[in-house]
C-alpha cells in the first residue's frame, strides 16, 4: 500500500500531517502559513487561507510536473520576398495558436504564478506529425486553413511551424498560494472549498475538480485541472437557488451543499460531460430540531452532522439516486465528518480530539464505532489523545513535567508562584498508551488541601470553539502571552510557594475517558507503576507513561485542539495495519462512544459519574450493511426487453435491533442514471420464474400484484439466483419475524414451475369483518419441488410430484432449518415437455406442413399462439436437465391413430383420434422428460405413485393419534394411508379401497367425509368412513350437475365445492349430519381451475385469470370474501397474487378470528338509588 498522509488543522490555523507509515504529527513547513480548512485528493490537499485565497499543495514524486507552451509561426509566399510573415487581411495571425483564431507571439507568454519556472527558451519543433522533418520544422499547404504536410509543392502558398517551450511546476511538498482570475472578477472571499470528481471515470490518474463556496453563499467551480495544470485555470459561477454555507464532493459524481437554513442542496446531472451538473434537489435536515451543520460525501455515502453535534447517515445515495431515501442516526458526538478513500470516515469530535470510523466496508458502509487518532506529537513520543472537553470548553492549564533530557542536568527547583507570575494547573490529559505494557502506576490516597487565593484567581486561556475565530486567534497571538510558571535558576532565591505533593504522597485516578466503562475500568484495575501529581486536589498533573522517552517540558504546549480533518487523501480501509488506528487497548471504542464525555474528571465527579453510567445499558448505534451485484432486469414498459442493470439491498439495523431494508435497481434510459427501489417490508412474495431460459424470478408488492407486473429479475448463474433468493427472503422473514420451519396453520401453494410457497396466515385473514387483503399476503418458498400439496392443522403436510412421486414434510414447526439436527433429503422429480406438431391437408399432396397463412405455426405450444420447435425447446429452467429424448406422446386426451395424429376440422377446435372426410387439420404431441434434483426436508412415500392426495381437516383444539389420509394412485385406484401422525407423518402402509371404475378426485372433510370423482365425472360419497373403519363402506352415487363433467373437488367442515371442466365453481347444497349427500348443485362462479375448501369452511381458488388483465400467465391464488355460517357461499372474490400458480391448500388454516365482546346491557334509567337485588350463587341467594 502506497504511503499516504492525513491532513489536519487546529484553531490557530496551523496545518499537520500524518503518514501512515509514520507515528507522529508534522506540521507544515512553513510556520506562517495559518488555513481555515483543507480538502485532500489523491497526491493532493488544497486549503483555504485566512485571507480567503486558496491554496495548494502537490505531493512531490518522481516525475516532474511539466505543461508546454506552444504557439505557431504563420507565413505566406509572394513573388517578392517568398515565405514571409506579411499575411493577407483575412490570413490568420503572424503568431497564432493551432486554430489561427487566437494571436499568441513570442513574448506574450507569463508564468501563471511564482509556483513555475521556465525550463529552457523557446525552440522550434522540428517533428511534422511525430515524424522527424528536414525542413525546419515548416508545414506546407495551399491556404489557411488547410491540411499541412512537410512536403513543399509548387502550389503551397502558405507555411507553418510550432514553437516550444516547457515551464515546470516547482512548488511541489509547499502551499502555494493559487493565482487570481484576471480580467475575471475571483470568487472571493472564500469560506469553504472541496475536491473529488476523480473516479468519475475509469481513466487512471483522473484528475480532479474543485469546488467553492463564497462567504455571500455562492457556489464556484475551478475549471482547467489538469496533471500538467494542477492549480486550474479559472472559476466558474454556478447558480444556486438558496445561499449555501458549506459543501462536499465524492470522488465520484456526488455533490451535496449545506444551506444557511440548514436543509441540504444535492447536485444532480454531474457527469464527465457536465462536470457542474444540471440541477439543484433539496433535502430536508434529518430533524426539525436542529439544522445540519456539516455534511461530507464519499463514492456512495453522505454523512451530516447536526447542530446538535449528531451524526447522520443518509442511506441509498447511489449515482442512480444521489439524493438517497432516509436518514440513520449514527452514534457519536462530533463537530465535523470527514469522507476519504474507500469512503473512509474521519471526524473531530465536540472534545476536539480526531477520530475514525471503525468497520466501514463495502458491505457495511456506516462502520461499527469510533476509535481515537492516537499519534504522537511533537519530538516527544506522547500519544495525542481525544482532548478534555474542561480543556476545550476554555480553561487552558499547563501540564508540568520532568523530561529525560531535564533529569540529566539535575532536579530544577520548584517554580514561583506570585500574583506577578500565577501558575497555572495542568489539566491531565487522557494519554493512556494503546499498548497493554506501558501503564500509569495506580492511585494512592488523595491529600486534600485548601485551596490558595492565587490558584482560585487563575485567568482562562482562551480557546475558540470553530474555525471562524481564525482571525481573532491571530489578533490574539500579536498580544502578549500569559506568564507561564518559570524554573528558579541556581542562586536566585526563591518566592514562598505552595509544596507539590510526590507521587508516593498523593494520588488519584487516571483520567478517564467514556469510551467502554467497563473496559476502562478493568484496563485501569490492571495498571501498576508511575504517579499523578495534584495540586490542591485539582484534576490537573503529570503521570508516568512507563517507556515515554521523553515528556512535555515546562512551557511547552499542549497537543493541537484540532478543528478540521481531511481524509481524501489518506488511502487506509477497515483491513489496514496502522500504528495509529490500533483498536485494541483501553482506548478501544464502543458503539456509543462520545468523544465529549471522554473530559478528566476531579475524583468526585468521575466517581458520580461513573454510578450514574454503571446503571444504564450499553447504547448501540445504527448500523447499515449493504450487498451490491449485477443482474439482468426485465424493462416494464415497450419495447419490452432484458437491461443489464445493478442492484444493491441495504439493510439499517437500529438501536433496538430492528431492521429495515431496502432493495434497489439502478438502470439507464436514454443516458440519463435512474434507479427503482421496492421496501422489504413491502415484498410479498419473491417468485421463480419461467423466462426465455434464464435463472429469472419474481419480486411482488401489494402495488405490483394489484397491477399485475412483478420487478422480474435474472442471474448470470443458478448459485447467483439462489443467493440472491436466499438473501431477499431471510430479509422478509426478519422484518416480519417469521423464522423456522412453516406453522401448522400455513397455507401452502405451489406453482406452475414446481416451487413450493408458503403464508403464514393471521386472525384477519377469515375475518367476516376487516378482511385481511388477499395482495397483501407475504408467500415465502420453502425448498423442494412439487406438483400439488395438502396440509391440516396437526402440521401434516404431503405433496405429490410431477412424476406422480408422493413426499411428506419432515420439518417440524419452531424447529432451527439451519440446526445439525434438521435431516435434508434427495428429492427429485421428473416431468415432460410438449411440443405440437401441426399440418394441414391440401388436395395434391395431403397433410403437409405448408398451412395457410392465418394459421398457427407449424410446431408450436398447445394453444397455437408461440412457436415451439424441437430445437428451440429448453427445460422449464436451467435447474433442469434432460433424460430422454423427443418421442411421439400417444397418452393424449381425446386419442390418437397408430402415428399420434388427432384430428380435427380446422384450428382450434376439438381434436379426436380417428380421420374423417371433414378433417383437414390434424397435429401430434412430441414429449421430452427432464430432470430435477435438490435437498430438501422432504422424505418419500414409496412405492405408489398419486395422482391426487387429502388429509382430514381438523381444528385448532383437535387432538387426533392418527390422521386419515385419502389419496388416488395414478391408474385411478383409490387408496387409505394407515398410521398416519404427527410423530410418523409419512405412516406405515397403503390400504386398498375397492372402485368399480378409476377416480380422478378425493377429498375427506370433517367428519371423515370422503368425496370423490371418477374419471368419466360421476361424483361419489362414501359411507360409514370413522377412525375405527378407514376405509368406509359402500360407494353411493351423487348426481353430477346438469351437462357438466366435474373434475376436482374440496369438502371442508360442513360444505362441498367442485371445479368441473369448464372452469365453473359449483356448490353442494342441503349438507346435513342426517343427509350428508346434500340435495343439489349451485354454480358460484366461472373462471376457476382449483378449488380448496379449509376446516373454518373458508374458500380459495385458483383463478384461470385475473378480470381486465387478459395478458398475465393463468394461475392466480383468489379467496372468497363473506364465507360464514349463514352465507357458507361467500359474496364476492379477492383477488391475490397471480401468474403462473398451479394449486392451493388451505386445509392447515384453523386459525379463527376472536369473537367480539358481548355487548353491555343497556343502563337502568337514571332515578334514586335502589337496592342491587341478590345474586345468585348455586342456585341459592347470596347477597353482594
Amino acid at each position: 500500500m502506497p504511503i499516504t498522509l492525513l491532513w489536519a488543522v487546529d484553531v490557530y490555523g496551523r496545518v499537520y500531517s500524518l503518514s501512515t507509515a509514520g507515528q507522529r504529527w508534522e506540521r507544515a513547513d512553513d510556520m506562517l502559513l495559518e488555513l481555515k480548512r483543507v480538502t485532500a485528493g489523491k497526491g493532493r490537499c488544497w486549503g483555504i487561507g485566512c485571507d480567503h485565497h486558496a491554496y495548494l499543495n502537490m505531493m512531490p514524486s518522481e516525475t516532474p510536473i511539466r505543461y508546454r507552451e506552444e504557439t505557431y509561426e504563420n507565413q505566406r509566399w509572394n513573388p517578392v520576398d517568398s515565405f514571409t510573415d506579411t499575411l493577407l487581411p483575412t490570413d490568420r495571425w503572424p503568431w497564432s495558436d493551432v486554430t489561427g483564431m487566437n494571436p499568441q507571439p513570442l513574448h506574450s507568454f507569463e508564468l501563471p504564478s511564482r509556483s513555475w519556472e521556465w525550463e529552457g527558451d523557446w525552440y522550434v519543433d522540428q517533428t511534422c506529425g511525430g515524424e522527424p522533418s528536414q525542413t525546419g520544422g515548416w508545414e506546407y499547404a495551399v491556404d489557411f486553413p488547410a491540411n499541412f504536410s512537410p512536403d513543399k509543392k509548387w502550389n503551397s502558398c502558405v507555411r507553418r511551424r510550432r514553437w516550444i517551450r516547457y515551464r515546470r511546476y516547482i512548488a511541489q511538498g509547499t502551499w502555494a498560494k493559487i493565482p487570481l482570475d484576471n480580467p475575471r472578477k475571483p470568487p472571493l472571499p472564500l469560506c469553504d472549498i472541496s475536491c473529488g470528481g476523480w473516479e468519475m471515470s475509469d481513466q487512471s490518474g483522473r484528475y480532479p475538480y474543485l469546488w467553492g463556496v463564497t462567504q455571500q453563499g455562492q457556489v464556484w467551480f475551478r475549471e482547467g485541472i489538469h496533471p500538467r495544470v494542477p492549480e486550474g485555470s479559472s472559476w466558474e459561477e454556478v447558480d444556486v437557488p438558496k445561499e449555501v454555507a458549506q459543501l462536499s464532493a465524492g470522488p465520484g459524481d456526488l455533490l451535496w451543499a449545506v444551506l444557511w437554513d440548514g436543509n441540504l442542496l444535492v447536485r444532480t446531472g454531474l457527469s464527465l460531460d457536465s462536470p457542474t451538473g444540471t440541477s439543484w434537489t433539496e433535502v430536508e435536515s434529518p430533524v426539525k430540531e436542529a439544522e445540519v451543520a456539516h455534511v461530507a460525501v464519499g463514492v456512495s455515502v453522505v454523512w451530516v452532522v447536526t447542530k446538535d453535534y449528531k451524526v447522520w447517515f443518509r442511506r441509498g445515495v447511489n449515482s442512480h439516486n444521489p439524493c438517497g431515501s432516509g436518514w440513520i442516526s449514527i452514534g457519536g458526538e462530533m463537530i465535523m465528518v470527514d469522507v476519504g478513500l474507500n469512503d473512509q470516515v474521519w471526524a473531530v469530535g465536540e472534545d476536539r480530539g480526531l477520530y475514525f470510523r471503525m468497520g466501514v466496508t463495502s458491505s457495511e458502509p456506516s462502520g461499527n464505532g469510533w476509535i481515537p487518532v492516537s499519534a504522537q506529537w511533537g519530538s516527544s513520543k506522547e500519544i495525542i489523545p481525544p482532548r478534555k472537553r474542561h480543556a476545550a470548553g476554555g480553561q487552558l492549564k499547563q501540564v508540568l513535567s520532568c523530561s529525560d533530557s531535564e533529569s540529566e542536568l539535575g532536579p530544577t527547583d520548584p517554580p514561583h508562584n506570585t500574583s506577578d507570575t500565577p501558575v497555572l494547573e495542568a489539566a491531565a490529559p487522557s494519554v493512556v498508551p494503546l499498548g497493554g505494557a506501558d501503564t500509569p502506576t495506580p492511585p494512592h490516597e488523595k491529600t486534600e488541601e485548601p485551596p490558595s487565593a492565587s490558584q482560585q484567581d487563575v485567568p482562562k486561556a482562551f480557546i475558540p470553539a470553530s474555525d471562524s475565530f481564525i482571525n481573532s486567534l491571530i489578533s490574539d497571538r500579536d498580544r502578549a502571552p500569559t506568564p507561564q510558571p518559570s524554573i528558579t535558576e541556581e542562586g536566585e532565591d526563591p518566592s514562598p510557594v505552595p509544596i507539590l505533593p510526590t507521587p508516593e504522597a498523593t494520588g488519584q485516578d487516571i483520567p478517564w475517558m467514556n469510551v467502554d466503562l467497563e473496559g476502562a475500568e478493568a484496563a485501569r484495575s490492571a495498571q501498576a507503576g508511575g504517579g499523578l501529581l495534584s495540586v490542591d486536589g485539582g484534576a490537573c498533573a503529570t503521570y508516568s507513561l512507563g517507556s515515554l522517552e521523553t515528556s512535555q517540558g515546562v512551557g511547552e504546549e499542549d497537543g493541537p485542539v484540532w478543528t478540521w480533518i481531511s481524509g481524501g487523501g489518506c488511502d487506509v480501509d477497515a483491513s489496514s495495519q496502522i500504528s495509529w488506528l490500533s483498536p485494541t487497548g483501553p482506548l478501544t471504542s464502543s458503539l456509543s462512544l462520545t468523544p465529549v464525555q471522554s473530559a478528566a474528571w476531579s475524583e468526585q465527579q468521575r466517581q458520580e459519574h461513573r454510578d450514574e453510567i454503571s446503571k444504564k445499558p450499553l447504547e448501540r448505534s445504527h448500523s447499515v450493511w449493504v450487498r451490491k451485484g449485477a443482474l439482468r432486469w426485465w424493462r416494464d414498459w415497450k419495447p419490452q426487453r432484458w437491461v443489464d442493470v445493478g442492484v444493491a439491498l441495504e439493510q439499517s439495523t437500529k438501536s433496538d435491533g430492528r431492521k429495515d431494508s431496502i432493495f434497489f435497481v439502478y438502470y439507464m434510459q436514454y443516458d440519463e442514471k435512474k434507479y427503482l427501489h421496492v421496501f422489504i417490508h413491502e415484498v410479498t412474495a419473491l417468485v421463480p420464474v419461467l423466462r426465455d431460459g434464464l435463472y429469472a424470478f419474481a419480486v411482488y408488492t401489494a402495488q405490483r400484484t394489484r397491477q399485475r407486473w412483478p420487478l422480474v429479475l435474472a442471474a448470470q448463474s443458478e448459485k447467483d439466483m439462489n443467493d440472491w433468493l436466499s438473501l431477499l427472503s431471510d430479509c422478509c422473514c426478519e422484518c416480519r419475524g417469521i423464522s423456522g420451519p412453516p406453522s401448522r396453520h400455513a397455507l401452502w401453494s405451489t406453482t406452475s414451475k414446481g416451487d413450493v410457497m408458503v403464508h403464514e396466515p393471521s386472525f384477519t385473514l377469515e375475518a367476516t369483518a376487516h378482511t385481511h387483503s388477499c395482495d397483501l399476503m407475504f408467500w415465502r418458498q420453502v425448498p423442494g419441488h412439487l406438483r400439488c400439496v395438502e396440509s391440516n392443522s396437526l402440521g401434516l403436510v404431503w405433496g405429490i410430484g410431477w412424476d406422480g412421486t408422493a413426499w411428506a414434510y419432515s420439518g417440524h414447526y419452531g424447529q432451527q432449518l439451519t440446526s445439525d439436527a434438521v435431516e435434508l433429503h434427495q428429492q427429485t422429480d421428473v416431468r415432460s415437455v410438449h411440443v405440437y406438431e401441426n399440418q394441414r391437408w391440401n388436395p395434391m399432396t395431403g397433410y403437409t406442413d405448408k398451412g395457410l397463412p392465418t394459421d398457427r405455426p407449424m410446431w408450436s405450444d398447445e394453444s397455437g399462439l408461440k412457436e415451439c420447435t424441437k430445437g428451440s425447446t429448453h427445460p422449464p429452467s436451467p435447474q433442469w436437465s434432460w433424460v430422454s429424448e423427443w418421442t411421439v406422446d400417444y397418452n393424449v386426451t381425446g386419442g390418437t391413430d397408430k402415428e399420434g395424429w388427432q384430428y380435427a376440422a380446422d384450428f382450434p377446435v376439438t381434436f379426436h383420434g380417428h380421420k374423417t372426410i371433414k378433417d383437414f387439420v390434424r397435429r401430434r404431441r412430441w414429449t421430452r422428460k427432464c430432470k430435477i434434483t435438490l435437498r430438501a426436508l422432504w422424505k418419500q412415500v414409496p412405492p405408489i405413485a398419486l395422482s391426487d392426495i387429502s388429509l382430514m381437516p381438523c381444528l385448532t383444539q383437535s387432538r387426533m393419534d392418527q390422521v386419515p389420509v385419502w389419496a388416488l394412485s395414478d391408474k385411478g385406484d383409490v387408496l387409505c394411508r394407515l398410521e398416519v401422525s404427527s410423530q410418523n407423518p409419512a405412516g406405515s402402509s397403503w390400504l386398498h379401497v375397492g372402485t368399480d371404475q378409476p377416480f380422478k378426485s378425493i377429498s375427506i372433510g370433517g367428519a371423515s367425509q370422503v368425496w370423490a370423482i371418477a374419471k368419466d365425472g360421476a361424483v361419489f360419497y362414501r359411507g360409514s368412513v370413522s377412525l375405527q373403519n378407514p376405509a368406509g363402506e359402500c360407494w353411493y352415487h351423487i348426481p353430477s350437475p346438469p351437462r357438466q363433467t366435474l373434475r376436482q373437488l374440496s369438502v371442508g367442515r360442513t360444505s362441498v365445492f367442485a371445479v368441473d371442466e369448464n372452469g365453473n365453481l359449483w356448490y353442494r347444497q342441503g349438507l346435513t349430519p342426517s343427509y350428508p349427500q346434500g340435495s343439489a348443485w349451485e354454480l358460484i362462479s366461472n373462471n376457476v381451475t382449483k378449488v380448496s375448501v379449509g376446516p373454518l369452511d373458508q374458500v380459495w381458488i385458483i383463478a384461470d385469470g385475473v378480470p381486465g388483465f387478459t395478458a398475465e400467465t393463468p394461475g392466480a391464488v383468489c379467496h372468497r370474501v363473506g364465507v360464514g355460517p349463514m352465507q357458507p357461499k361467500g359474496q364476492s372474490w379477492d383477488y391475490g397474487i397471480g401468474g403462473g400458480w398451479e394449486h392451493i391448500s388451505v386445509r392447515g388454516n384453523s386459525v379463527e378470528a376472536p369473537r367480539a365482546p358481548h355487548p353491555p346491557q343497556a343502563a337502568p334509567p337514571r332515578g334514586p338509588l335502589l337496592a342491587p337485588p341478590p345474586a345468585q350463587a348455586n342456585g341459592n341467594a347470596v347477597g353482594v
